[in-house]
């Protein structure tokens, strides 16, 4: 499978990194606003940098995009309609309906496919079991240090309480993980964003209830060096995904 990159920075460092010959993946071209980041990550990883990411449209089976939401939403269409796969972790995007609906279009009429990895949660598999058998409620509680959100606060302060949907608007680059569980669920799901200077880690605690019962979950992601604002987690799950697209064998969603 060979695959190209939109976005050199901290994730697609992690990803690039991981991948090994014995993976059948060939990561070959690196596209990146800031072209010398582009450019050292290729030369890292024996690939190419690239001007115009056009330029690899007719050479690559999958795309993955490691940049912005803005960035999803300009360069996804046009990769989608040269029928294109793509992994895509700034899902915070797909929160626009307008947007989702044009993608969705996009993919199959061009027979694409659209992969959104897991990223910063566990708990995402159960979700979507139960998302068809009356899911009544789900929720999300979200504790970051106030280094991750570039600030210098003393104190626990909620920062936003309110829909998934305007979450992803208030905090486009932090909050992935709304976004996510609300695709995984076909709801906008309840969300308060807390920054605490007690934590060193990013908190996510998801808790959902339905006809099924009730289940919850806590992860406590170590953050990326290189990034903070960014979950090591993330990272981990787009290599999974990435890896198991030459699995015999796959377990669970």
């Amino acid at each position: 499978m060979k695959v190209g990159i939109i976005g050199c920075g901290a994730i697609a460092n992690i990803i690039t990194s991981n991948i090994v010959p014995k993976d059948d993946i060939d990561i070959k071209y690196f596209f990146d606003k800031n072209i010398e980041r582009a450019e050292n990550l290729a030369s890292l990883a024996g690939g190419i940098a690239i001007l115009n990411f056009e330029d690899m449209l007719n050479d690559v089976d999958l795309i993955l995009e490691c940049a912005s939401p803005d960035s999803v939403k300009y360069y996804a269409p046009k990769i989608l309609s040269k029928g294109i796969d793509m992994i895509i972790m700034s899902i915070g995007a797909f929160m626009d309906l307008d947007f989702y609906t044009e993608v969705f279009t996009l993919a199959n009429e061009n027979n694409a496919r659209i992969h959104l990895p897991s990223g910063a949660v566990v708990g995402l598999d159960g979700i979507k079991a139960v998302s068809d058998f009356n899911l009544q409620d789900v929720s999300l509680v979200t504790r970051k240090s106030p280094k991750s959100l570039g600030m210098d606060i003393d104190k626990e302060k909620v920062l936003f309480e309110g829909k998934a949907s305007d979450a992803v608007k208030v905090f486009p680059l932090n909050i992935n993980v709304a976004a996510t569980i609300s695709m995984a669920c076909n709801q906008d799901i309840n969300v308060k964003i807390i920054v605490d200077p007690d934590v060193d880690r990013n908190v996510h605690e998801i808790t959902a209830r339905g006809d099924f019962g009730e289940f919850k979950t806590i992860t406590m992601n170590h953050p990326c060096s290189a990034n903070p604002k960014t979950s090591m987690l993330a990272a981990i799950s787009a290599i999974k995904l990435l890896k198991s697209f030459n699995e015999t064998i796959t377990v669970g969603f």
